[in-house]
This record gives structure tokens, C-alpha cells and sequence, in this order.
């Protein structure tokens, strides 16, 4: 499917969403998650990264998970993880690394929700305005790395919401 058919799929699917909510998408859908996954998967390409790139909706349930060739088996469960952890807390995952912290206010929450919060950088809630609607989670490269490709994703989602 090339780009532009995509983007016209994104955009008669977020036009219905509107329709149902005030104008305005409430949760992920997958043409627009597929979309989200292409600009993260090409950018790790870009910075030689193999990357798991999972995407939920706004209940944590996965609505895509992109694995590329050779990504280590490990970042699956990781980046799944992290899309859990940021529409589970509205926030992204390096925002809940220091109050994951010895000290922090939410020492040990790594250890809720049967272990599947993730303490470390990689995942970014996706918004529409400040309602969450999906989260963002990438694995793969150094912590760096996959903050840098959720942030990145998180951009490209902003500026697809904001287009269509």
C-alpha cells in the first residue's frame, strides 16, 4: 500500500471518529498506528536501530506491534510493555523514571499491574489535546535510542492527527 492510499485510509477513519466525538479521535486506530510505525521504523533505520514498535489504544490494548528483522526477542515484550505502562499512567516512560527512583514518589511501581510497568525510556502516551487516545512503545536500541524513536513517533503522530 503505497503512502497516499494510507493517508487518505487515516483520514476517512479519524473523519469518523470526529464524527462520533465531537471532532475530535478517541482511541487508536490501525491505519493510523501502521502510519506511526512506518516514521518510527524508518527512523531507526536511519539511526541503525532494530526495533519492536507497539502501539495501543487507549485501554493499553495492542493495536499493532512491528517487529523489524533482527530486533532482539527480548524488545517484544518491552515495547508492549511500554505502551501499556504510558496509557496506564499518562505519561511517558522517562517522565516516570525518576519517580520510579529510590525516594521518588512512586518507588516500586514497576512491581503493579502484574510487572508490566516499565521504568525507562521508550514509550510515549499519544494525544489529542490532552486526552490520551493510544500509547507508544518502542525497544531495541540503548534507552536513548528508543526515547529518542517514541519521541520522534510520537511527533509523527501529532503531526498526522493534526493534519487529517
Amino acid at each position: 500500500m503505497n503512502n497516499q492510499t494510507l493517508e487518505t485510509l487515516i483520514r476517512e477513519e479519524l473523519a469518523r471518529a470526529r464524527a462520533d466525538a465531537d471532532s475530535v479521535p478517541d482511541n487508536m486506530v490501525l491505519p493510523l498506528a501502521k502510519q506511526v510505525a512506518e516514521a518510527v521504523e524508518a527512523e531507526a533505520k536511519r539511526i541503525g536501530v532494530n526495533a519492536v514498535v507497539a502501539l495501543s489504544d487507549r485501554a493499553a490494548r495492542p493495536v499493532l506491534v512491528h517487529v523489524m528483522e533482527d530486533a532482539y526477542i527480548a524488545s517484544y515484550d518491552v515495547a508492549l510493555q511500554k505502551a501499556f505502562t504510558v496509557v496506564a499512567l499518562k505519561m511517558s516512560t522517562m517522565d516516570l523514571k525518576p519517580l520510579a527512583q529510590p525516594g521518588g514518589s512512586l518507588y516500586g511501581i514497576q512491581f503493579t499491574n502484574d510487572c508490566h510497568i516499565v521504568i525507562f525510556g521508550g514509550g510515549e502516551p499519544l494525544k489529542v489535546g490532552s486526552r490520551v487516545i493510544g500509547g507508544l512503545g518502542v525497544s531495541g536500541g540503548s534507552e536513548e535510542q528508543d526515547a529518542h524513536l517514541a519521541a520522534f513517533g510520537a511527533n509523527a503522530f501529532a503531526s498526522l492527527v493534526k493534519h487529517a
